[in-house]
């Protein structure tokens, strides 16, 4: 278990039941009960509430592993829970008797998870105790169906609202959380605590960022040496039946994995194995009394693959391979970003291409010209960071990228880069750097950073962070990913992901970085920003928030408090009313 789970949630949970007793009896704000991300449609003409039987039961088609998997957990969870929200929903209970089953229809189980499938759902929770029904066209729009069923119930003995209809459905089909498990470790469970927490805020992506310069965790049969030389130790490693555990999880909550593996860049970990198609390993990372366009690396950890080697390609071809045979997903990351020019002209094979008027761009032409068509051929579609297309000094010629085949993730320059991509006839996961990296604000990791040693009062600037500031809860919640897009241009922005790094994160703060502010981003791309009247809604969806993050903060994620417990006993006081 990682340092959070092992430490702290039996505290957290203590906590949990203490602050619900205490505040039991505040006056509701104008939403009887939470569900996040907030349904596209709730209809709830007559709020009330049900008990739940004792008996209560879950039932749902059977022989579909994952979906079957997912009922258990969450009847479970349903009759356990006992969750008792921050303000009481002001609902009374019906006469009725209490519910005792909610069917699941689901019309085509053999849906694959996958990128593009639905997951709309219909739940109907009658007041007279007849039984509940989810309708889903998939067993993954089932599960989301259950998340938000589990959400309405509440209290101990368990009730549940009831005498509504919601009709719910993603606006984008793509919504992930990426995790960088290179530049510092972390734990098989602390990767599935973090699937189950994307699970229950209704994303459907892990994007596993599983190898960088600084260490290259994965165990690949073809090429052993990888792991056994570029990792940080013996048990910082993940083995197939690591990624097997992963997966099947992932599965288990409607969450598709998506591995990347970062190349030609960010390679500086394999030149423990193959140093001969590594060029600038091991360099110090920005040469003293050296210009900033000078240095090796756009962090400290050098290293880039050597296009120019056929070694490189056997290698190379032999990670893609396996990377393949353990992520069953359709999706494959090969990266492709910050190229950094003079690690490449480092090396005398390069220099020699250069000296012939070959270019750094025509090199990364060769990368991508011998990779892509591999990956291709093992039925993938290909992402790569948007540096491969947009690059001011190395990059592809478009003619190498065929859209129908590659997707753009875009991280620099918010809307306008997700323009350039789009507007260039490319599909775009939107992971712009201003609105949705979670490790910005935290100032630097370099030691003998001079910016620091400063008389007192002198302006800090980014506080040594190179995206600062921080980017706070109401910051994503209310970027609009498809700003300044025409219509057929917005089409192609098939979602977005909040990315963590971890140049200063591991498992003892992998949760207050991520949640709740990937909550926030879960709804502004589940059912968006904005009320029925065009209106953004970050105001009413402070309180919401607030109640959401305790709820899984009392289920073993821990999430960070966006206000004083205070606010929430009393609501609007915390608001302001001025415009900045």
């Amino acid at each position: 278990m990682g340092y959070f789970s092992n430490l702290s949630i039996s505290t957290i949970l203590l906590s949990c039941t203490i602050w619900s007793i205490s505040i039991l009896q505040i006056s509701a704000v104008r939403f009887p009960i939470n569900v996040w991300p907030k349904p596209t449609t709730f209809h709830w003409p007559h709020p009330q509430a049900i008990p739940l039987s004792p008996k209560f039961t879950i039932s749902a088609p059977r022989h579909h592993r994952h979906l079957s998997a997912a009922v258990h957990r969450y009847l479970r969870q349903i009759l356990t829970e006992h969750h008792r929200p921050l303000v009481a929903p002001p609902l009374n209970l019906t006469s009725s008797p209490p519910l005792k089953t909610l069917t699941i229809t689901v019309a085509d189980a053999a849906a694959p998870l996958a990128h593009g499938v639905n997951e709309s759902y219909t739940l109907d929770i009658p007041s007279t105790g007849a039984a509940a029904v989810l309708t889903a066209e998939t067993p993954w729009g089932a599960m989301r169906g259950l998340e938000t069923f589990s959400q309405l119930v509440y209290s101990k003995p368990p009730v549940v609202a009831c005498g509504m209809r919601i009709s719910d459905a993603p606006l984008f089909a793509h919504r992930g959380v990426l995790l960088d498990t290179s530049r510092n470790y972390f734990e098989l469970d602390d990767l599935l605590r973090l699937i189950r927490a994307i699970g229950m805020n209704k994303l459907n992506v892990f994007h596993w960022h599983i190898t960088d310069s600084h260490s290259f965790p994965l165990v690949t049969p073809s090429e052993p040496e990888l792991a056994a030389k570029g990792a940080y130790g013996e048990d910082m490693k993940y083995t197939a039946a690591d990624v097997k555990k992963v997966v099947q999880y992932g599965m288990d909550h409607g969450v598709r994995v998506v591995p990347e593996i970062d190349m030609p860049a960010h390679t500086g970990s394999w030149a423990e194995a193959y140093p001969e198609i590594i060029t600038c390993a091991n360099e110090f990372w920005w040469p003293i009394e050296s210009e900033w366009s000078d240095r090796l690396a756009a962090e400290p950890g050098t290293g880039q693959l050597n296009p120019l080697n056929p070694k490189t390609y056997q290698v190379v071809k032999n990670v893609i391979k396996d990377v393949v045979s353990i992520f069953p997903d359709k999706f494959f990351h090969a990266g492709a970003d910050e190229i950094t020019p003079n690690c490449w002209k480092s090396d005398p094979s390069i220099q020699e291409f250069l000296s012939k008027n070959g270019t750094l761009s025509q090199v990364l032409e060769i990368f991508v010209n011998a990779t892509l068509p591999y990956i291709l051929s093992l039925n993938r579609t290909v992402i790569y960071w948007e540096d491969v297309l947009l690059d001011e000094n190395v990059r592809v010629d478009p003619t190498f990228l065929p859209p129908e085949n590659v997707i753009l993730q875009t991280w620099n320059n918010g809307p306008n880069n997700t323009k350039k991509i789009v507007s260039s006839g490319y599909r775009a996961i939107v992971s712009s750097s201003d609105y949705y990296y979670l490790d910005c604000g935290h100032g630097g990791f370099l030691g003998n950073d001079s910016q620091y040693n400063q008389l007192p009062g002198f302006e800090q600037g980014k506080g040594g962070s190179w995206c600062a500031p921080f980017k706070t809860w109401q910051t994503i919640y209310n970027y609009d990913i498809t700003y300044g897009l025409s219509g057929d241009e917005a089409e192609l922005v098939v979602g977005g992901e909040v990315a963590l790094w971890s140049e200063q994160a591991d498992s003892t703060v992998m949760d207050s970085r991520v949640w709740p502010r990937g909550s926030a981003m879960a709804e502004a791309l589940w059912s968006g920003n904005r009320d029925e009247f065009g209106k953004k809604r970050f105001a009413e969806a402070t309180d919401r928030l607030s109640e959401w993050r305790y709820r899984m903060v009392c289920r073993g994620i821990g999430a960070e408090p966006i206000q004083p417990l205070w606010c929430v006993k009393n609501p609007g006081m915390c608001n302001t009313v001025h415009p900045f």
